[in-house]
């Protein structure tokens, strides 16, 4: 036998047996466990998985919270069930790739889509149930094996706390505004509250010389918003009928656009808000599902209405070029321990947020 045969049969023992050491080792993830009526987070320890011929093992860096997550740790998801791996955003590390690989490498530092199998275009039912932490297990485990075409490259000047919060939140933001919305320079953009959805809307708005207004029941979290870009402000708490100071704001003339995560008691005062020609994209509940569009007042606007869930990994490509070239940094508000994580699931359904929650592995 040559001494270069020799020494690949020795690399190919090495390889294996190091391929068989590292499977013996373990890591730890969350599932959901039922408590009486309820479904609770329970950490779990498991031998490290290995990624098949097109999959990819990532390193969990970091992941970060949304409001569907609570939706299915209270059971009210489709997939909320015993044994579900919750959370649908995470960043991480290639760790191992399978053989028939191409878009990756290891050391590669990548996010997971929303949908790991919605690559582009229109959606089908095998993308939406490809819908991590709710049709499909999630992110929040030091480990995850996904397809490499559910993974996208994230900018360079990003950590990994940072670019966890983009593939629910961040997508959904642009994909209503810019995919949908068609959003242009000096147009004014509605955005509600001052969650993950809002903020990256301001964001994302601020920086394509849009103009944003935002809502919410808070002075100091306005004040902080003006300060990421927005060009007017109401307090929805102090003037319950708020979309009348939206277009005051507007010269009432109307907004734009606007990102409606509010839900029943907020789509009707969205709709109001909304000028000629302008879109509204239907994103959330935070006050529970439902309400009634003004159909004839809509349609004598010549408006238009888009249904938002999340988006396409093109949409996520797109949104990444343009954070990278506006240099755009995700709002986190606080960063949680891994063995913390029912307290960031608490923080969250308070409401005190401002920006994205995150917990960090």
């Amino acid at each position: 036998m040559s001494r270069l045969t020799i020494a690949s049969v020795i690399a190919c023992i090495a390889t294996l047996f190091l391929q068989s050491a590292q499977g013996a080792e373990s890591f730890k993830r969350y599932e959901l466990r039922k408590s009486g009526q309820q479904l609770q987070l329970t950490l779990q320890e498991l031998p490290r998985p290995s990624p098949g011929p097109d999959q990819v093992l990532v390193r969990v860096r970091a992941v970060s919270l949304n409001h569907r997550d609570l939706y299915v740790l209270q059971g009210f998801y489709p997939g909320s069930r015993e044994g579900r791996v919750p959370v649908s955003d995470g960043a991480g590390e290639v760790a191992a790739v399978g053989v028939n690989v191409k878009r990756f490498k290891v050391g590669d530092r990548v996010a997971g889509t929303f949908f790991e199998r919605w690559a582009a275009g229109k959606p089908s039912p095998a993308a939406f149930a490809s819908a991590r932490g709710g049709e499909s297990d999630g992110m929040l485990a030091q480990f995850i094996v996904s397809h490499e075409e559910g993974l996208v490259k994230f900018p360079a000047h990003l950590s990994f706390e940072e670019a966890a919060t983009l593939p629910c939140a961040g997508v959904t933001a642009w994909n209503g505004l810019f995919t949908k919305g068609g959003m242009q320079p000096g147009q004014f953009v509605l955005l509600e509250g001052t969650g993950g959805v809002s903020i990256f809307g301001l964001q994302f708005a601020a920086a394509a010389g849009a103009k944003p207004i935002i809502t919410s029941s808070s002075d100091e979290k306005l004040a902080r918003a003006k300060m990421l870009g927005a060009v007017g402000t109401v307090n929805y708490r102090a003037n319950p009928d708020w979309e009348k100071e939206v277009r005051k704001l507007t010269q009432d003339a109307g907004v734009d656009q606007v990102l409606e995560v509010g839900g029943k008691d907020t789509v009707g005062k969205a709709a109001s808000s909304l000028g000629m020609g302008g879109h509204i994209a239907l994103i959330g509940g935070l006050s529970g599902f439902g309400g009634e569009l003004p159909v004839t007042s809509l349609t004598s606007r010549g408006a238009s209405v888009s249904s938002i869930f999340v988006g396409s990994r093109a949409d996520f490509e797109a949104m990444n070029a343009f954070i990278e070239r506006y240099k755009i940094k995700p709002v986190i508000d606080r960063v949680f321990e891994f063995d913390a994580a029912a307290a960031a699931f608490d923080y969250l359904k308070s409401g005190s947020h401002f920006g994205k929650v995150v917990i960090k592995m």
